[in-house]
């Protein structure tokens, strides 16, 4: 390597890179930023745990069809392992484990995924009502309401949808 300025030409290669993704606009892709400090620039920028990131990122891969297409090849794969091996002792333990723990990891990713997506809409629908100036402002916290005003307020909407419905079908006879 040649050395320039008691560098060498590989250290200076990356060097440029490091500074022209800190200085150029980061790149963003599916709501992550790419790049060497990624997540530590996700940390600063949106405020997420490490643990929060790591799960979201779990069921990002998750849901590609390629991860189903592997987990069939592996699951292939182990049973073709326990023909070859004549099925030992310890073939089934290991499979129990595995799919065990699998299954519990992605019921926390699915679990936090839903959490999240149902809370960034619950914050939109807040935010529509804000807006709105004949809405209904205190639909914005009825979630935290007692069951019976929850019901009240289910049968007030069923009404309103029935009567809706039902001038929607007379103006269509019109």
């Amino acid at each position: 390597m040649v050395a320039v300025s008691g560098q060498s030409r590989d250290e200076l290669g990356w060097r440029r890179s490091w500074v022209s993704r800190r200085e150029g606009a980061r790149h963003w892709r599916r709501g992550l930023i790419s790049g060497r400090d990624g997540e530590a620039a996700l940390k600063r920028v949106s405020g997420r745990s490490v643990g929060s990131l790591l799960l979201h990122r779990i069921g990002e891969v998750s849901s590609h069809a390629a991860a189903g297409l592997v987990a069939t090849l592996l699951i292939l794969g182990w049973v073709v392992f326990g023909i070859v091996t004549d099925f030992p002792d310890w073939w089934d333990t290991v499979l129990y484990i595995t799919s065990s723990s699998v299954t519990l990891v992605m019921v926390f990713a699915i679990q936090h995924t839903q959490s999240r997506q149902q809370s960034a809409t619950q914050r939109k629908l807040d935010e529509i009502l804000r807006a709105l100036p004949n809405a209904d402002g205190s639909l914005i916290a009825v979630e935290e309401a007692p069951d019976g005003e929850l019901e009240a307020r289910a049968e007030l909407n069923l009404a309103d949808r029935e009567k809706a419905l039902h001038d929607y079908s007379n103006a269509a006879q019109s």
